[in-house]
C-alpha cells in the first residue's frame, strides 16, 4: 500500500495501524504496548511514519492529522455544559469552557458565527450549545467551534432585550415625556409589515369597516429571519423620505420569540424613535412586548387593535360631531345668560336706586310741602280766619282801605262771601 508522508494510513485487515495494534491490546494482555510497537514494526518496517526516529514526524503534521481525523469523525453536535473563563477577544470572538462535574472541554465562538446569538453567556449559565468538534492544530488542543448556544429558560435572551433596553433608557427614548399624542383624524397611514402577511389584512379589514375614507401605505419588509432588522429598518426610512403619512403603524402577528425578535433589535428600535410622526408598534399578540412597544408613542396589542385605535368609526365620529354641538350650544347660552344676567343684576340695582332716590326725594317734599302749608294763608284760614278782598281782587289790609257802604268778599276756609260794610270801627290799639 503507497502511503502519504505524515499522514497515519486508514486501518484495513491487510494494514492494521497503530490505534488498531493499540485498541485490540487489552489491559490483561501480557504483551506490553512496545511489544505491539515492534510487531507493527517488524511488518511494515521503518517506512511507517513515525515508526522509528528516522521516520519520525512533525509536531505540525501529526496535530494536523488528528485534526483532519477527529473533525472528520463528528458532525456537529448539540453539547450540554456550564459556561466557564469565558472571554471576549479585542477582535470579537468568545472564548470559553464547558464543563461538567468531571471534564471540560475549550470552546470558541468565531464574530461571523455571533449573529445567531442573542447575547454573550455569563460564567455559571447552564446552556446547550452546536458545534463541531476539532482541533486547534497550533497548539494541539481540541476545541469546540461553537454555531449556536441555547441556554436554559430564556437566560441570553433576557439578557440581550435587557442591556438593549438599558441603553435605549440611556438616551431618554423609554422616556414618558417623549411620548406624542395620536392625530385625532389621520387622512394617511403608513404600515411597516411583510405585504403577504395576516396582519396586513386584519388591518386593512378594520380600515374598511370603521373609516373607509383613510388611505394605507404598506411598506414592505420581512418580519422575521436575520434579514429582518435590516429590511425593518429600510422600510420605516423609505416612509420618513416619503413624509406624507399622518401616522406609522409597525407590526405583525403573533409567533414564536425568535420570530418576534427583529422587533427587538436596536437598530429597528432606534429606527422607530426617530419618526418625525407619532408610531404605534403592534407586535404578536397581547403578551408579547418588545423594545419597538416601549419606544413607540402607543403599544397595541394586535395590529387589528392598532387599526381601531389610529381611527375612530363613522358611529364614534357622529357621537362626537353631536357631542360637540351639545357643547357649542350650552356655550353660547352661558355666553348669553352670563351678560343677560349680570343686565337683570344691574337693572335691579337701578330700580332700588332709583327708588331710594324717590323716597327720600318724597320724604323731602313732604317735609317741604308741611313746612309751606305751616305757612300758606290756607292753612291760617283752616284755623278760622278769613281773608278780605275788594270786589277787584284786591287784598283789604287795613279798615282804612274800605269805605262805609262798600261791598267787599271775605274767603273762607270753605267758600267766600260777599258783604257790604255798613260801619268802619278802626283799632285803637293800632297805631295811626
Amino acid at each position: 500500500m503507497k502511503r502519504r508522508r505524515g499522514v497515519i494510513p486508514p486501518s484495513s485487515p491487510e494494514s492494521p495501524s497503530l490505534f488498531d495494534a493499540h485498541a485490540a491490546s487489552p489491559t490483561s494482555d501480557a504483551r506490553s504496548y512496545e511489544a505491539s510497537f515492534a510487531d507493527v514494526y517488524e511488518e511494515l518496517g521503518e517506512a511507517f511514519p513515525g515508526a522509528s526516529a528516522g521516520s519520525a514526524i512533525a509536531v505540525s503534521t501529526l496535530t494536523q492529522t488528528v485534526k483532519d481525523v477527529v473533525e472528520g469523525a463528528f458532525v456537529p453536535l448539540w453539547v450540554r455544559g456550564e459556561i466557564s473563563d469565558f472571554k471576549s477577544h479585542r477582535n470579537g470572538h468568545w472564548y470559553f469552557c464547558l464543563r461538567d462535574r468531571v471534564s471540560q472541554i475549550k470552546c470558541v465562538v468565531w464574530s461571523r458565527d455571533q449573529r445567531g446569538i442573542p447575547a454573550a453567556p455569563d460564567d455559571g449559565m447552564q446552556v446547550a450549545a452546536l458545534g463541531q468538534l476539532g482541533v486547534y492544530a497550533s497548539r494541539g488542543e481540541m476545541q469546540l467551534t461553537i454555531r449556536r448556544i441555547e441556554a436554559d429558560g430564556d437566560g441570553l435572551w433576557r439578557k440581550a432585550l435587557e442591556l438593549t433596553r438599558v441603553r435605549l433608557e440611556a438616551d431618554g427614548l423609554l422616556a414618558a415625556s417623549r411620548k406624542r399624542a395620536l392625530p385625532r383624524y389621520p387622512r394617511r397611514i403608513a404600515f411597516v409589515t411583510s405585504a403577504s402577511g395576516a396582519a396586513l389584512r386584519d388591518v386593512i379589514a378594520v380600515l374598511r369597516r370603521r373609516a373607509p375614507g383613510v388611505e394605507l401605505v404598506v411598506s414592505h419588509a420581512a418580519v422575521q429571519g436575520e434579514s429582518a432588522p435590516l429590511e425593518i429598518c429600510a422600510a420605516l426610512d423609505r416612509v420618513y423620505r416619503w413624509g406624507g403619512a399622518e401616522l406609522v403603524i409597525v407590526g405583525r402577528g403573533g409567533g414564536s420569540r425568535e420570530d418576534l425578535w427583529a422587533f427587538n433589535d436596536e437598530r429597528v428600535a432606534r429606527a422607530l424613535a426617530a419618526s418625525p410622526v407619532p408610531t404605534i408598534s403592534a407586535v404578536g399578540h397581547e403578551v408579547d412586548v418588545t423594545l419597538c412597544d416601549l419606544v413607540a408613542d402607543l403599544r397595541a396589542a394586535t395590529p387589528s387593535a392598532a387599526a381601531e385605535t389610529a381611527v375612530p368609526s363613522r358611529d364614534e365620529m357622529l357621537l362626537g360631531i353631536a357631542g360637540h354641538r351639545r357643547r357649542l350650544v350650552d356655550s353660547i347660552e352661558d355666553r348669553i345668560a352670563q351678560p343677560r344676567a349680570r343686565a337683570l343684576d344691574a337693572s335691579r340695582q337701578l330700580v332700588d336706586a332709583v327708588s331710594r332716590r324717590l323716597t327720600d326725594r318724597q320724604a323731602a317734599l313732604a317735609t317741604a310741602a308741611g313746612r309751606l302749608h305751616a305757612l300758606s294763608p290756607l292753612a291760617t284760614l283752616d284755623r278760622g280766619y278769613a281773608v278780605a278782598r275788594r270786589m277787584d281782587g284786591r287784598r283789604l289790609a287795613s279798615v282804612h282801605d274800605v269805605a262805609e257802604g262798600e261791598r267787599f268778599s271775605l274767603r273762607l276756609r270753605d267758600g267766600q262771601v260777599d258783604a257790604t260794610a255798613s260801619a268802619i270801627h278802626p283799632s285803637s290799639s293800632v297805631a295811626q
